[in-house]
């Protein structure tokens, strides 16, 4: 019996979400006497995969296929399935993003497993097995319970530290004996945008809305977010007038982001706005109207024109690094 958590990396090198689930995994693990069995899909070296250890991960399981990179969902979700079965999981974790949520559906259905969404801390219990999800867009909590033998969750980024808990670590290859014909879609080719910050791995980002007013006033926003290493982001109403790209645009409709800080600049904080923003771990607004919904959300809050704001800030970024 162990808690099994499916990693996710970039280029080889697994993202910061991957330590903090480990983390997490190997929290649960520790109230049910359990083990953390990680599962590596892509080429990750060795070193790579034993850095898990440091987490809380007991043993990782690594599937090396090509056919895999075409990332499709359904060979991904028998790939996770078989783990699950071959390890005698009774935890399934992912990470609550495009990846996860596409993923976690389709292995509860394989495994007949309860499944709850966006979690948000460790199990209220284990016995009988009560988790806590945010509602209503954030604005509130509720503890759902599963049934099954076998749970599967998709677990909120920032929702948990990343804790260093080194174990003993086995690396195993894995084959899961997917046929060709579970892989429904092959990607042809791709095209990297180099040169960028990756916006759902920033760990800080910067985000202007409508009261920026055109696409020419966003060389404030992208200086600050040059000197922060930010990502850029925008509201829909932005990328839908074509000031910025559709690829920036977050929230509901676009793209769900979990960094460690989120700037807004001149976005009033609409409820779709602020349920693809909610996982932030801090949220700094800056609107001219006191009564912006974004307020509700922030943690840090200026109530003045982004106009007058964007300048000051970045000459307090670059004072700060001046004297450091």
């Amino acid at each position: 019996m162990s808690v099994l958590v499916y990693t996710e990396n970039w280029a080889g090198k697994f993202k910061k979400l991957t330590h903090e689930i480990v983390s997490f995994a190997a929290a649960i693990a520790k109230e049910m006497g359990s083990s953390v069995t990680a599962l590596s899909i892509g080429h990750v070296a060795d070193d790579e995969l034993k850095t898990l250890g440091q987490y809380g991960a007991n043993k990782v399981l690594n599937v090396q296929d090509d056919r895999f990179e075409s990332l499709d969902n359904k060979a991904l979700a028998d790939a996770v399935a078989k783990a699950a079965e071959k390890e005698g999981a009774k935890v399934i974790i992912f990470a609550h993003n495009n990846e996860g949520k596409a993923i976690a559906p389709r292995v509860a259905v394989k495994l007949n497993a309860g499944l709850v969404s966006g979690v948000t801390g460790l199990p209220v219990s284990v016995d009988p097995f009560v988790v806590r999800k945010k509602v209503f867009t954030g604005k509130a909590f509720a503890n759902v319970q599963i049934n099954t033998d076998v749970k599967v969750i998709t677990f909120a980024q920032n929702s948990y530290e990343v804790v260093e808990n080194p174990t003993e670590v086995t690396i195993e290859v894995f084959d899961p004996q997917i046929g060709d014909d579970e892989f429904s879609t092959k990607v042809l080719d791709t095209h990297k945008i180099t040169g960028k910050v990756l916006l759902t791995d920033a760990e800080i980002v910067v985000s202007g809305g409508r009261g920026m007013k055109g696409p020419e006033n966003w060389g404030g926003l992208e200086e600050l977010g040059e000197l922060l290493g930010a990502g850029m982001a925008c509201s829909r109403p932005v990328s839908d007038e074509g000031w910025r790209s559709h690829e920036e645009h977050v929230g509901q409709t676009g793209k769900i982001i979990a960094p460690n800080l989120y700037m807004a600049f001149g976005i009033s904080g609409a409820i779709q706005h602020l349920g693809g923003i909610s996982s932030s771990k801090y949220i700094v607004a800056v609107n001219k109207d006191p009564e912006a919904p974004i307020f509700e959300a922030a943690d840090y809050g200026i109530v003045g024109d982004a106009f007058k704001v964007i300048p000051q800030l970045i000459e307090a970024v670059k004072e700060l690094k001046a004297n450091k």
